[in-house]
């Protein structure tokens, strides 16, 4: 197919006269990123906890921690994300809360629990050497966690918890669904007013490959 690039097209105004495509773009990748560190800090916070609680010797516990991680990383995320937005969030304050608010709250409930799995992971890559020194030094269970188990677990478990976050990243191309103005959607709004979707579509997966590669990079290298 001979086609005719046009890489002018992200300096040109959009309809509106308020800004260039780039700028639109650039607005939909701001959002994309930002849901992402959001959704990565309260996922991980909320993922140490399950996971830290899933080792305990509360079997009470251990069952609800462990209920919480199968119900979420059992149901494909697309799934989730439509049951945030159109049933669980509107029965449950009677109302919807938006696109973008209903994507943040899905990311964190679903990425929480693989970080708690990885959590766990790390909690039980430590030596149980180390965990019987800690008793025999007179320290309770959560002294004992945070002094000598968490500080060796998150050594052993930083490289996939990286790789992790890239697939967070990945995954915010998924409230294009709901109509959230991410990256995704910034760049097809963008192609339709223009009739140049290849071009938007080109300059998403340049911004993407060079995020992911970044973070990949340093993963290697850990």
């Amino acid at each position: 197919m001979n086609y005719h690039w046009n890489w002018g097209i992200f300096l040109e105004q959009i309809k509106s006269g308020d800004e260039t495509y780039l700028s639109w773009l650039i607005t939909g990748l701001g959002w994309t990123v930002a849901v992402s560190i959001a959704s990565w800090v309260i996922a991980f916070l909320l993922g140490s906890m399950v996971g830290t609680a899933r080792t305990t010797p509360r079997r009470w516990l251990v069952r609800i921690c462990n209920g919480y991680v199968e119900l979420f990383r059992n149901i494909p995320l697309l799934v989730q994300m439509f049951l945030w937005f159109f049933v669980v969030i509107p029965m449950l304050i009677g109302k919807p809360v938006g696109a973008e608010r209903s994507a943040l709250i899905t990311f964190t409930a679903f990425e929480a629990a693989y970080y708690s799995e990885i959590m766990r992971a790390g909690i039980q890559s430590v030596a149980q050497g180390q965990v019987m020194a800690g008793y025999a030094l007179g320290m309770t269970y959560w002294q004992m966690m945070a002094l000598v188990v968490l500080p060796q677990a998150f050594r052993n478990m930083l490289p996939v918890l990286l790789t992790q976050t890239i697939i967070l990243f990945q995954d915010t191309s998924l409230v294009y669904a709901i109509g959230a103005k991410d990256l995704l959607k910034a760049a097809e709004i963008s192609g339709k007013n223009y009739n140049r979707p290849t071009e938007m579509t080109m300059m998403v997966v340049t911004h993407e490959m060079g995020f992911e590669r970044n973070v990949a990079h340093r993963v290697i290298f850990m």
